[in-house]
């Protein structure tokens, strides 16, 4: 959007704030004639994380080398290999060889590592001259990796460089870590020597002498022997919250941003997986990283289970989100071999003679989040640097799947076992991948029957479908298990999109107490690395866009309450264009509203807080607005922008909505009870 826009769209703001709010002169609400009030979910607003669209490996996760343990192999990609991101390198007339072994690895999950023989160092033959490439650099045999799409260094940042490693020959071998530019320019370097027998972890810090976008690691041995080398990594020493194994920090800082209720992971059809031979296995992503059972992702690509269950819990911990793990229920996606679009050989289960294997898996990762650190798996949690408790509250058993009978079966040995060992759990049940139809009914039946606490519903639709659907949860029963609204979103990222999901977002709100949950799905999305139309946040290995859908999304994650009020706000009963709501937070005694206009023209509200007798008048404002079909992207990411202003409010006052807006406007309260 240009410069004369933005001030139109200033000057529009300003104009409604100051003509749109004025008393009206309402009468106060009589002492005994409160508004209808009911309490509703605090945990109503969350954030759903999905390794889809590279946003683990490549994106959340801040390792910067790809395939760093030379475990990528043609089933993820026909094209792909043991060596695919790697480049044999034999500067200055070196020679040698690169193989792939599996002999005595670092660790049996963990089977693959790389051999370098260095036959001859070579000498620079024609002494100073830089113009002859192959009489460039310093000689030896190495590799390179550029990471994913290159590796991107800041100049007064550091690096921290780490690698097994183990001397296959006699003497120690003399090893030269760089970061490189284009042509070979060395940006940062140390020496390492390798002189173990055994596998060692060799570490070092390199700090780049300059910024640069496309910069390659190159691990070069300088003298003759062999060596082997495996879990070959680099981080930014600035991950979120400094952590190591960690997160890159300024994706990890906008999803905080966000202040979720909880965080749902690892997926999404990721958990259950293509093949019972894929399913996502928690006990295979915790423990030190060279002892993780990487695999095959079902979204075609590879996961390190660099950000596994440990990471998962600790990053809900740092942000106050309670963690929300989603396991299989034993069987795997029902397009498993194929895709939705094609078919595949349909979903598999777990044979019933392993069943008592994986129910004891499932309650194992409670004692992990939950158990003293006395315990066998709480020894284990301890062990990776977190002696307390995680306090883990919810576990989701099953994704989107077909509720077939050996589905049924394995759902209800599950439950029934989580329920019996550990009543303090609350379980999420699944009712398919659609909003009605077989599996539909069928999951929800089976929940009931079970009376497991909440049932998980996921459907992506047309922003028209949300906009003729916002009274679907007016009608649920609220005698049986709640709704966990795992996955949905409009299909788009323009702001109509979002507007219309923001108006969804006010009837989830008025039925708070019996949504208990809900989460936009998918979250991050990589450049030119997408397997999903539409997301919250798009990324590359330096710039984020955020969508109209994110800021609708924060909005109200940041603006949550436990209470929902009736009769405070008013509007055209009859207008399908208008969604509004009033919440309560009873912890900090704010009153939060929240007006929608999906219209083409600005509309009136009329807003009555006489029943809060405590409010303040100076309250905060903030608005999305603009034209339907505007978008952000990655070259222009800020087309589309909340502003945010002080207002006084008044006991009564009219409310005139912008065409295509979300307004949150935040008053705040003497006491905490009206």
């Amino acid at each position: 959007m240009n410069t004369k826009n933005n001030w139109v769209r200033l000057i529009l703001i300003g104009l409604l704030i100051g003509l749109g709010l004025h008393d009206n002169g309402f009468a106060q609400t009589s002492k005994n004639n409160y508004p209808k009030s009911k309490k509703i979910s605090p945990y109503l607003f969350g954030l759903f994380f999905e390794d889809i669209n590279y946003a683990a490996d490549g994106g959340l996760y801040a390792e910067q080398i790809q395939n760093r343990s030379f475990e990528y192999n043609p089933a993820e990609q026909r094209n792909w290999h043991h060596l695919s991101f790697w480049e044999y390198i034999t500067p200055v007339f070196s020679y040698g060889n690169l193989s792939i072994e599996t002999k005595e690895p670092v660790h049996p999950n963990n089977p693959h590592y790389a051999v370098l023989t260095i036959n001859r160092v070579g000498v620079h033959a024609f002494g100073p001259r830089t113009d002859i490439p192959e009489n460039k650099g310093t000689p030896g045999v190495g590799i390179k990796n550029t990471g994913f799409d290159y590796i991107v260094v800041k100049q007064g940042e550091k690096y921290n460089f780490s690698m097994f490693s183990r001397l296959l020959s006699t003497t120690p071998i003399s090893v030269k870590v760089s970061l490189q530019a284009p042509k070979g320019r060395v940006l940062a370097e140390t020496e390492l020597t390798v002189d173990a027998k055994n596998w060692r972890n060799y570490t070092a810090t390199l700090a780049p002498s300059e910024s640069n976008d496309s910069t390659s690691l190159v691990v070069l041995a300088t003298t003759e022997g062999q060596l082997a080398l495996d879990v070959v990594s680099l981080f930014p020493e600035k991950t979120f919250k400094t952590r190591p194994n960690g997160l890159r920090a300024d994706l990890a800082q906008l999803l905080a941003d966000m202040k979720p209720a909880f965080i749902r992971f690892p997926g999404g059809c990721l958990a259950h997986g293509d093949g019972v031979g894929n399913m996502y296995r928690w006990q295979n992503t915790i423990g030190p990283v060279e002892q993780r059972v990487e695999q095959r992702n079902l979204w075609g690509y590879h996961q390190t289970a660099g950000l596994g269950y440990f990471e998962y819990f600790q990053f809900c911990e740092d942000i106050g989100a309670k963690p929300l793990p989603v396991l299989p229920a034993a069987v795997s996606c029902q397009n498993s071999g194929g895709t939705w679009r094609v078919g595949g050989t349909g979903q598999q289960a777990l044979p019933m003679e392993e069943m008592d294997e994986y129910v004891q898996e499932v309650l194992d990762l409670i004692e992990w989040a939950n158990g003293p650190a006395t315990s066998v798996w709480g020894a284990k949690r301890a062990a990776a640097g977190h002696p307390e408790p995680f306090n883990l509250e919810y576990i989701g058993i099953g994704n989107e799947d077909k509720i077939s009978p050996e589905f049924e079966a394995r759902f209800k040995m599950i439950t029934q076992a989580v329920k019996a060992k550990y009543p303090q759990i609350t379980l999420i049940g699944t009712s398919g991948p659609f909003s009605e139809g077989e599996d539909f009914e069928k999951g929800w039946k089976i929940s009931n029957d079970l009376a497991v606490s909440i049932v998980d519903e996921h459907y992506y639709k047309e922003p028209k479908w949300f906009l003729s659907n916002l009274n679907r949860y007016d009608r649920y029963d609220r005698t049986k298990a709640g709704v966990y609204l795992g996955e949905y979103a409009s299909w788009g990222n323009k702001l109509g999109n979002a507007i219309a999901e923001a108006a969804y977002m006010i009837g989830l709100e008025r039925n708070g107490d019996v949504v208990k949950m809900a989460s936009y799905a998918p979250l991050l999305a990589k450049k030119d690395h997408t397997q999903w139309k539409t997301d919250m946040i798009f990324f590359d290995n330096k710039r984020v866009s955020l969508t109209p859908n994110y800021h609708v999304q924060k909005m109200f994650t940041t603006n949550q309450g436990d209470e929902y009020f009736e009769q405070i706000i008013s509007k055209d009963s009859k207008d399908t264009t208008l969604a509004a709501s009033c919440v309560k937070d009873t912890q900090t005694g704010d009153v939060i509203l929240k007006m929608v206009n999906t219209g083409k023209i600005a509309k009136t509200m009329k807003v009555n807080l006489a029943a809060f007798k405590n409010f303040l008048p100076d309250a905060a404002q903030t608005i999305l607005l603009g034209e339907e079909n505007t978008e952000n992207t990655l070259e222009k990411p800020t087309n589309i922008t909340p502003a945010s202003s002080a207002i006084k409010v008044t006991k009564g006052f009219e409310y005139v909505a912008p065409p295509m807006s979300l307004t949150v406007i935040r008053i705040k309260t003497q006491a905490k009870k009206i």
